[in-house]
């Protein structure tokens, strides 16, 4: 299936989406003032070594220390698999310590980054392990007979003095000895480049920055399958094609200038995409719905009928719509780019053979993402469980905050719940205090409800204090919030 690549840039902000048949597939977000920190290498230095936990802080001059894992200790593991015991972290490194680390995952919430010391870096065909000798080949091609060629093609093109190592990525799986022997000659300059910048570097600093969004796009997502990327900045194309013409120029004809009147992502509906990306529901063309709910632990995936009734019996009606449901979810995880564990509470089937079939629609709709994942079979509860990888924040995350009125509950107590707590506030300070009025400040809805259905339980605790009470509208004032002000 063909697919087209669109780049909205301005001047605060990256925006990709990849867009197959009209259906937008995925959403990537870069804000420039803060871009992601994956593929980063730095100079850090070791701010604290927890033994019991066997991981460090690093301070790699972010707000927050980066983390630091015994098992992202490049030869850690290779010491071990070699019968020499794995060293303590606390053996390995100090406090004080300078250290060339590189970012594997980005800070997410409260988390700060997560590192390594091994170093990668990514080119358009490999990408290179200066630290480690070996080769190795993208699972996803399979055919023995090509990893085989290309592990040789990419022997020869290793110079004899190179000890460092590779991983031929899935798209090299057509390109010729020329082409990787040019991205080997790129990678090789690019890392003498950083080594030269390590030198003179004090920690804790930036050594090396990954590319912008919209030049990853030309290295990590373009693809076979790509018709044409189409990029709305004049400036950002012209970096695109000499980026492609440097690394790439087979695909130069595909990259192309969008100069239209209308927004870019207006004339692909990208925008209305968003917006449903950012919502609890899903709905399906069959009637049913998708339910989405991502908390601090995972994300949970609730699947219902609605209204579909399409079907001869009810076993076909949930069938055919956790079918249905199975494609939208493979769909929305890569949207919205969600993370972590994920709980798939598909409608009960009592049918193993739709179970299978179902899971099988679910692993099928999967193996396009470019994120790596695991997905189990049903549980004895009836739920999938799987993972995905999570190395950026989450589409919500990016966009959205937490609701100032619900403090992100996403519920609100009622207004006759607050007119209680504010009778029972009332009392309370009518017992410590000797006030000569008391004066209620909250929303129209709490002041509503006083003046209507609770206006008499408002005028037994008045009579009941002996003191005046007024009631005043706050329009800036959320449903929970209020005040009882003493006079």
């Amino acid at each position: 299936m063909s697919e087209d690549i669109l780049v909205n840039v301005t001047p605060q902000e990256t925006r990709v989406a990849v867009v197959e048949q009209g259906s937008v597939q995925e959403l990537h977000i870069e804000r420039t003032r803060s871009r992601g920190l994956v593929g980063n290498i730095y100079m850090g230095r070791v701010a604290r070594v927890l033994p019991g936990m066997q991981s460090a802080f690093i301070d790699i001059g972010l707000d927050r220390a980066a983390f630091l894992h015994v098992g992202d200790i490049f030869g850690h593991r290779h010491g071990a698999q070699q019968g020499e015991g794995a060293r303590p972290i606390e053996k390995i490194l100090q406090e004080g310590q300078p250290l060339l680390v590189q970012v594997i995952k980005d800070p997410i919430g409260t988390k700060g980054a997560r590192l390594s010391t091994q170093i990668s870096l990514a080119g358009r065909l490999l990408v290179y392990l200066p630290q480690d000798p070996h080769i190795g080949i993208s699972q996803r091609i399979e055919n023995e007979a090509e990893r085989d060629h290309l592990r040789e093609m990419v022997e020869r093109a290793r110079p004899a003095d190179e000890h460092g190592g590779f991983i031929i990525r899935t798209v090299a799986e057509a390109a010729t000895e020329r082409e990787l022997a040019d991205d080997v000659a790129y990678l090789r300059a690019l890392w003498a480049s950083i080594q030269e910048t390590v030198s003179t570097a004090a920690a804790p600093s930036l050594v090396h920055e990954d590319l912008s969004l919209a030049l990853r796009v030309l290295r990590d997502m373009f693809n076979e399958d790509t018709a044409r990327v189409v990029i709305d900045s004049r400036e950002t194309h012209q970096r695109a094609c000499a980026f492609a013409e440097r690394f790439m120029p087979s695909i130069l004809p595909r990259v192309h200038h969008y100069a239209g009147e209308l927004p870019l992502f207006d004339v692909h509906s990208v925008e209305l995409e968003i917006e449903r990306a950012l919502s609890r529901r899903v709905d399906l063309k069959s009637g049913g719905y998708v339910i989405f709910d991502q908390t601090e632990a995972m994300t949970t995936v609730d699947v219902n009928t609605g209204g579909f009734v399409g079907a001869r019996n009810f076993d076909d009606t949930i069938f055919k719509t956790n079918l249905e449901a199975a494609l939208v979810i493979a769909r929305q995880l890569r949207l919205r780019n969600l993370g972590g564990i994920i709980i798939l509470d598909f409608i009960d089937m009592d049918n193993p053979e739709h179970r299978e079939a179902v899971l099988a629609e679910l692993k099928k709709a999967l193996a396009r993402d470019r994120t790596r994942l695991t997905v189990n079979g049903f549980t004895s509860l009836g739920l999938v469980e799987m993972t995905r990888k999570r190395t950026r924040e989450s589409l919500a995350h990016i966009l959205c905050e937490p609701c100032p009125t619900c403090s992100g509950r996403g519920e609100v107590k009622t207004a006759q719940t607050i007119c209680y707590t504010i009778l029972r506030e009332l009392l309370r300070e009518a017992r410590q205090f000797n006030a000569r009025e008391y004066r209620i400040l909250a929303s129209q809805a709490v002041i509503d409800m006083f003046l209507d259905e609770e206006s008499h339980n408002l005028a037994m605790l008045g009579d009941f204090i002996g003191k005046p009470i007024s009631l005043q509208v706050e329009t800036a004032y959320g449903q929970e919030q209020y005040d009882v002000i003493l006079k």
